[in-house]
């Protein structure tokens, strides 16, 4: 079974405006496909559905993953099912300390996956080992494990943290939405790095940016262009770097054109 997302025509909302106005888009398994364009286009809106948020009304077309319509899933459910989105903004959660909460979200994925209901727990010493050497990979001090989710942490800690998440979920199609946004090179070099040591050819990645830079560390297989909730242009990694060069300004005259 094929583990493509396949998006095709999607309308959405939130309130009384309409945001996405047919997307259509497919993430081919083992692949890294970056979704670039100016602000207000609708991506972070698109990330925030594929995930599962419950604030955005889909008003028509589907998402398929696995070979299934997922429209119908809980966002806990299709984390079970192998989607992860690392926001662009974490929210903190004060009480909640980072190792307790990445436990839990493990031990409930362990469950999903049909784990004996006497092992579904996760052994502490393995999880501990798990969690030591991912942290160990993305350069963040063993002192975060015990800090409350978010609470207090940097921009960059924020995303390590995000990242740390993926690593321990080891997710099949990881939603990067605007990761790099407020990274200085080092924490970007890092985020990226982290991101490219999880690819596998069984997981996809749909990332989310604004800029090349990202794209720089992360290199996609192709790259499609979002405006005015729609899926303007589509190519290879050469098109985000036309992006970069001419900006966004040459592709609105051209679309208004033809």
């Amino acid at each position: 079974m094929s583990n493509d997302l396949v998006i095709r025509d999607l309308q959405a909302r939130i309130g009384d405006k309409d945001i996405l106005k047919g997307v259509n888009l497919t993430v081919r398994e083992g692949t890294i496909h970056a979704i670039m364009g100016p602000n207000g286009s609708g991506k972070s809106t698109l990330a925030h559905i594929v995930a599962g948020h419950p604030g955005y009304e889909v008003t028509g077309g589907e998402i398929l993953y696995k070979g299934e319509s997922i429209l119908d899933l809980e966002a806990d459910e299709r984390s079970k099912l192998g989607i992860f989105l690392a926001f662009q903004y974490p929210v903190a959660v004060p009480g909640v300390t980072v190792a307790n909460f990445l436990r839990a979200a493990l031990n409930a994925h362990r469950a999903e996956e049909g784990a004996d209901p006497k092992t579904t727990q996760i052994p502490m010493a393995e999880f501990r080992k798990q969690l030591r050497e991912n942290m160990q990979s993305l350069e963040m001090d063993e002192g975060f494990a015990r800090r409350y989710l978010n609470e207090g942490f940097s921009g960059g800690e924020k995303k390590r943290l995000e990242i740390l998440q993926m690593a321990m979920l080891k997710p099949t199609m990881a939603v990067m939405d605007e990761t790099d946004s407020g990274l200085d090179i080092d924490a970007l070099r890092i985020v990226a790095e982290g991101v490219n040591r999880l690819a596998t050819p069984t997981m996809s990645a749909l990332v989310i940016t604004h800029y090349q830079r990202l794209l720089n560390y992360i290199k996609p297989n192709f790259v499609s262009v979002m405006m005015e909730g729609r899926i303007v242009r589509e190519g290879g990694p050469e098109l985000a770097l036309e992006l970069e060069e001419k900006g966004y300004d040459w592709l609105r005259e051209e679309l208004a054109s033809a």
